[in-house]
């Protein structure tokens, strides 16, 4: 016996290609405002196309970063509030591009989910785009992919890529050595990292993302949701200014883990922990989770979101010039015979 079937589409199966053509209508003007020196060709076409000559590089050597966002994206999601994860998103990649002398060029982004929202993802990418025009580059290309079954209702998930170029011979770190200066720069709250463990914190207190703060005078949620601060256009200054001999984004790993990989065989840091406050959102955290320090310095930047490692006689400038620049800056140690990073005082 033959029953009648009636013909499927994608449509129905849950993808709806029309939904995903709007987005792209959409976020054209945001990412044509991320223009820059070097784009061939923008969106749309199966492939984006960089000139690194026309970006004013003689020799260069490329250098690429991915990162994502984390569980941090599970509070955006919570919350509503996506129009900033986008910053984070580019900030995970591009503040690593610098740690390597490099300057971002063009950045790539994905957006998975499992029913596309339009207005839902053009803010997410909105944000990219706002992230790309703080550091210089440009928003180039990207890939949203609807995956039905493969994401809860209203989950997404966020990849990026980020490429940069730096002339041949001119790669960080270059001239570590022992007595070189460790100047620390503040960083915006926790950035992306540790977000496991703050839910875990915030599910043990009894909060929810409405809650009002503990550290700030506003809800919990959007609190957490600070972006992670850009630190390319100060690196690229200092770059230039000369005397800058290494950096270390701290991201995951925190002060611990970060800061041993820029540094040559045989050195290590020594950090003083006194050199700066401690954020409130960190101090609720060591606080409410009962965290020991090394667990906060180690999973989270606690207040240092990136290292940069400074020839003794151009700290004082250099650290200087930074200020003026608008970044918080910390003499926070120096590099010393013997590996490893020890710390002396405490956070406070």
């Amino acid at each position: 016996m033959s029953t009648e079937k009636t013909p499927l589409t994608y449509a129905e199966a849950g993808v709806d290609i029309s939904a995903g053509n709007a987005l792209i209508d959409r976020i054209g003007p945001a990412a044509a405002r991320t223009a820059r020196p070097g784009v061939m060709a923008g969106l749309g076409g199966f492939g984006a196309l960089f000139d690194p000559k026309a970006a004013g590089f003689v020799d260069p050597v490329l250098v690429a970063a991915t990162d994502g966002v984390g569980t941090k994206l599970r509070i955006a999601i919570d919350t509503g509030i996506v129009d900033t994860v986008g910053i984070d998103l580019v900030a995970m990649c591009v503040n690593d591009l610098v740690c390597q002398g490099a300057e971002p060029l063009f950045f790539l982004d994905y957006f998975a989910t499992g029913k596309l929202d339009p207005a839902t993802a053009a803010q997410v990418v909105e944000g990219i785009a706002e992230g790309c025009a703080q550091a210089g580059c440009a928003l180039i290309g990207g890939e949203t992919a609807e995956m039905p079954g493969m994401y809860g209702a209203g989950d997404f998930d966020l990849a990026g890529f980020a490429v940069g170029a730096m002339e041949r011979g001119t790669a960080l770190p270059a001239g570590v050595a022992a007595g070189s200066v460790i100047l620390g720069l503040s960083s915006d709250g926790l950035h992306s990292n540790g977000f496991s463990l703050v839910r875990r914190v915030a599910e043990r207190e009894g909060l929810d993302w409405g809650a009002t703060a503990p550290f700030f005078d506003g809800p919990l949620g959007s609190a957490l949701l600070t972006p992670t601060r850009l630190y390319v256009r100060p690196l690229l200054a200092a770059l230039q200014a000369g005397g800058l001999q290494a950096a270390a984004h701290i991201t995951g790993g925190g002060l611990t883990e970060n800061l041993p990989r820029v540094l040559p065989d045989g050195l290590g840091a020594e950090i003083d922990l006194g050199a700066w406050t401690l954020p409130p959102v960190f101090a609720w955290l060591s606080e409410a989770g009962r965290l020991e320090q090394a667990e906060l310095l180690k999973t989270f930047n606690a207040g240092i979101g990136m290292v940069l490692v400074i020839a003794p006689e151009r700290a004082e400038a250099l650290a200087a010039e930074l200020s003026a620049a608008g970044e918080g800056v910390h003499v926070i140690g120096q590099v010393t015979e013997g590996a490893g990073v020890r710390y002396s005082g405490s956070l406070a």
